[in-house]
């Protein structure tokens, strides 16, 4: 059975030391209570219950699966008990608004929270995170009188939050799905339509759920433009808040997948079922997407989850597995092998996972905080430019954290050897389950397409601009400092690489329709291997200023082993995005 323990000490450094959370946090309308030491103390209590309570029922969730039977939904074992537990301790509504029962804190909390939760049991945490994304986007677009019914019990966890997208014929391309919503005389709409891979759609754990579906008003017009979104609850309220008749909506089936089997997928059914208008009319998608971005950084977080507990169990590993020598003599010459933590094959595995583990986790942190001020702070020119940074690094979090999971997962599986392909050890689950955060809230593609082809090019620039003066802005306390050269040298040459590609794919996308989309995925993997760099200046930094200590110095080596192992692929990449379109289209339909 696979283990772990909440990397609670790295994630005090990133937010205490290198980017001081709580002075910036403190100074934010809202997040006046939210110091260090209160920081400190929910990290240490989500620990507590990801390590006792969530992860001990990982494994056993994901070899009994949910049941469905008759349009309800059973999850496994214990999770109905954990559920209740999480939901009891307020983790829920950890960020949401104290007016409706939250506890107001930031979401740059909410991230360290979100990613042990995942690391200790994804399937688990995808319940609580959509509940997240529905509350944020009722909070955004909806009425009062929504607001009040409906907030409350999804914040306590008593109500279960869906996002009901996706259509048998229309997934990536909404402007296709024909779900519909026929005005009622009461300012009501029967909604009539079906939804797939629904997640969390049915289930035992809360008492009601809070679907919000995006469905065409009649004579709505054609593609995206012509798309509402409605709030669709399984039971209609009554007006004390008590549940009352059961609405016309349910579970048609539950899929058989791959990975996160704890995590129920359903195929909803809308017969005419009663809903609310959120938002205005035709507006229902730039609504959804106010839950999505949320719940685009929150899968990236699941992909950064998957990688720390896989590299955690590999290294564990690979200190007790002994087999053959080291090559430069016998470390354990009283035993009949050497650990394979010896080989160089291995320490490279686990090297190349950790040093992206800890750059990703850096990198969220950073992003969380300009969501933060992108929120609340008080000055206009301050939240535009944190939005701005939020926008940006959407698509590189959600593609590249959960890209490298993958391939971080299936590495550390690697590290196992036998031992990983067999179900006993858990490593093949973390590889199926990280499986689908390539997929679900937008392929990873299509995050790719859109930083090359709307977020580069936004405001004239604005966006990637803004970044490099950030970045220009954090290395002025590097200037002159040579014991950081070994560091900011590299960066730096990566970062005029990644500059001079982006003016090159920017002219050269006027002359080729294709060259944007051919070159996306390469880019987008260039971009991300760049900031982590950026992200490992600032560690090392701060791990230098430290002046010793087995931490720092174990920091300044995994960081030394990123910039001399990990961020040359910029180059490749650099190669394969300039080679343009050609050699991918160049080849007939005729001759695949």
């Amino acid at each position: 059975m696979p283990t772990y323990n909440a990397p609670l000490r790295d994630m005090r450094f990133v937010a205490h030391e290198v980017f001081a959370v709580a002075d910036t946090l403190t100074a934010l309308p809202g997040y006046e209570d939210a110091s260090a030491d209160l920081i400190d103390a929910v990290l240490e209590e989500c620990g507590k219950i990801c390590e006792g309570v969530l992860m001990p029922i990982n494994q056993s969730g994901d070899e009994e699966g949910c049941q469905f039977n008759n349009g309800e939904v059973t999850t496994p074992k214990g999770f109905k008990e954990a559920y209740k537990q999480f939901a009891e301790g307020g983790w829920c509504g950890l960020t949401a608004s104290p007016e409706y029962g939250g506890q107001g804190l930031p979401e740059t909390l909410q991230y360290m929270v979100d990613e042990m939760v995942g690391s200790a049991n994804l399937s688990f945490g995808l319940y609580p995170g959509l509940t997240q994304g529905t509350i944020i986007c009722l909070t955004v677009h909806g009425t009062d009188d929504q607001k009040d019914t409906y907030l409350p019990k999804l914040i306590s966890g008593e109500w279960q939050g869906t996002m009901c997208l996706t259509e048998p014929h229309a997934g990536s391309d909404l402007g296709l799905l024909l779900a519909k919503a026929q005005p009622n005389d009461d300012g009501t709409y029967a909604i009539t339509g079906t939804k797939i891979f629904i997640s969390a759609g049915e289930h035992d754990m809360t008492d009601n759920f809070v679907h919000l579906v995006l469905a065409r008003l009649p004579g709505a017009p054609k593609g995206s433009r012509g798309i509402s979104m409605f709030l669709v609850p399984k039971f209609l309220p009554n007006d004390d808040g008590t549940l009352g008749e059961r609405n016309a909506v349910g579970a048609g089936s539950i899929e058989h997948k791959m990975g996160m089997k704890a995590s129920v997928t359903c195929a909803m059914n809308f017969d005419g079922a009663k809903g609310w208008l959120i938002g205005s009319e035709h507006k229902g998608l730039a609504g959804m997407f106010t839950m999505m971005n949320k719940e685009r950084l929150f899968v990236g977080t699941q992909g950064i989850s998957q990688a720390e507990t896989a590299y955690q169990n590999a290294t564990a590993y690979a200190k007790d597995r002994i087999q053959g020598r080291a090559a430069d003599g016998a470390k354990q010459p009283e035993k009949a092998a050497d650990p394979i933590l010896v080989h160089p094959d291995i320490r490279n595995k686990l090297l190349f996972s950790r040093s992206i583990i800890e750059a990703e986790r850096a990198l969220s942190i950073w992003t969380q905080i300009n969501v933060d001020k992108a929120h609340v702070h008080t000055d206009e020119s301050a939240r535009e430019r944190a939005g701005d940074m939020e926008a940006l690094m959407t698509p590189i979090i959600k593609s590249a954290c959960t890209d490298f999971g993958s391939e971080i997962t299936n590495a550390c599986l690697q590290v196992l050897g036998g031992h990983g392909y067999i179900s006993e050890w858990g490593m093949e689950q973390l590889v199926r389950d990280v499986r689908i955060t390539q997929i679900y809230e937008g392929t990873n593609t299509i995050q790719a397409l859109d930083l090359v082809g709307r977020k580069l090019a936004l405001h004239d620039g604005r966006l990637f601009n803004g970044l490099m003066d950030e970045i220009d802005q954090s290395l002025e306390s590097t200037d002159g400092r040579n014991d950081l050269s070994e560091f900011v040298v590299p960066f730096k040459g990566a970062l005029d690489r990644l500059k001079a590609t982006t003016e090159w794919l920017k002219a050269h996308a006027k002359e080729d329709p294709n060259a944007l989309g051919a070159a996306a995925n390469d880019y987008l993997r260039m971009f991300a291997l760049t900031v982590f760099a950026w992200m490992w200046v600032r560690m090392a930094e701060k791990a230098l200023d430290a002046g010793g200590g087995e931490f720092y110095q174990t920091k300044l080596q995994v960081g030394r082993y990123f910039m001399t192992r990990v961020l040359p692929g910029v180059v490749s990449l650099d190669a394969l995005v300039r080679s343009g379109a050609a050699p991918i289209m160049s080849l007939s339909e005729e001759a695949f």
